[in-house]
């Protein structure tokens, strides 16, 4: 249920209807936007009468929500959230890029990726030091070395870093990363997701490869409820029948989750269809369409790549990529990149 207040309500008489339905046993979530400031209630609602809520001078009006979930709900939060990393920021009016190998191989390796894509305008720096393998003859990661490596990569260009989190046992290596990433197999991972919303670092949640939007929602929920609401979705490619690329980017997510949610929404190509070739014309459409950013795969060396070598561009590639990438973000009225003046924060 949310409660929208009036224009100018009394402050004293907020505080006593907050307090009033804290006293009943709800949780409630403020949102305060430029026209409009709403109390979400969560709960159970059904022994409330709307009726009665309505009835005070302060509100506007009373509403149901019918979905499952709430603090990752656009009638929650009218107001699109923002998501600060370093001087990036991920949501409304901002395009982000982040950038980098699909494994930490070493040090000389990433490094070399990382200086190349800052140069390029990227802004973020992902590396996989832990990595889920359908295999288990698969390369696997160079796990805490891995880690060690990203913050030197980190030390030498200034880029926050992004990498995978596999299970529980890890999170307290996780103390330096900037971006949590919580991969497609892990969407659904609840004891872990519950553990993140506690941290209050900015999560990176990608869909799971057979979920459903409110299934991706009802995990972002997950990690908000535990208190955390510095959430990025990442949609990645579903599975399909389709068997002409690796997965089925699902452009239409990004549309629909801006609809339903106020989290920041960013599209992962490389993963989505396996092809370099298929990076840009997905990247152009991730901005046409509303994406508030990219994750992209770039290797200084794919044909030699341990991981996901196939579908990586070349740091060249990824320059050429993003020159056109800017011309249409700017085209569509969006700040690439760190704005001028931006200023270190949490989310807004």
């Amino acid at each position: 249920m949310i409660i929208i207040l009036k224009n100018n309500a009394a402050r004293e008489k907020v505080d006593a209807l907050a307090a009033k339905l804290r006293g009943e046993g709800f949780t409630l979530h403020y949102s305060e936007g430029k026209h409009t400031t709403i109390i979400g209630l969560i709960g159970d609602t059904y022994k409330l009468d709307p009726e009665d809520i309505a009835a005070y001078d302060i509100v506007e009006g009373v509403r149901k929500v019918s979905e499952p979930y709430k603090k990752a709900n656009r009638k929650f939060h009218p107001e699109d959230t923002r998501v600060t990393v370093g001087k990036a920021t991920f949501g409304e009016g901002f395009f982000q890029v982040i950038a980098g190998p699909c494994s930490v191989e070493s040090e000389e390796q990433i490094v070399e990726v990382a200086e190349a894509v800052k140069k390029s305008g990227a802004t973020l720096l992902r590396g996989g030091a832990f990595k889920p393998r359908t295999s288990p003859y698969s390369f696997q990661g160079l796990e805490g070395e891995g880690l060690r490596l990203l913050l030197a990569a980190k030390r030498q260009t200034g880029l926050p870093i992004v990498t995978e989190i596999m299970d529980l046992s890890t999170l307290g290596m996780f103390d330096d990363v900037d971006v949590i990433q919580v991969g497609a197999r892990n969407m659904q991972n609840f004891s872990l997701l519950k553990e993140l919303g506690k941290t209050g670092k900015p999560i990176l949640l990608k869909r799971g490869m057979s979920s459903t939007i409110e299934e991706w929602l009802m995990s972002a929920e997950y990690i908000m409820s535990g208190g955390n609401e510095r959430v990025i979705l990442c949609e990645r490619g579903i599975r399909t029948f389709e068997t002409a690329v690796r997965n089925t980017l699902d452009i239409v997510a990004v549309p629909v989750l801006k609809r339903l949610s106020h989290l920041p929404v960013i599209i992962d190509p490389s993963h989505a269809t396996g092809q370099p070739w298929l990076v840009e014309p997905i990247s152009k459409a991730a901005v046409a369409i509303g994406a508030d950013g990219l994750i992209i795969e770039v290797h200084n060396n794919p044909e030699k790549a341990l991981c996901d070598g196939a579908q990586s561009l070349t740091p060249a590639e990824f320059d050429g990529i993003m020159g056109k990438i800017r011309h249409y973000a700017a085209f569509e009225g969006r700040e690439f990149g760190i704005a001028s003046g931006a200023s270190i924060g949490a989310a807004l």
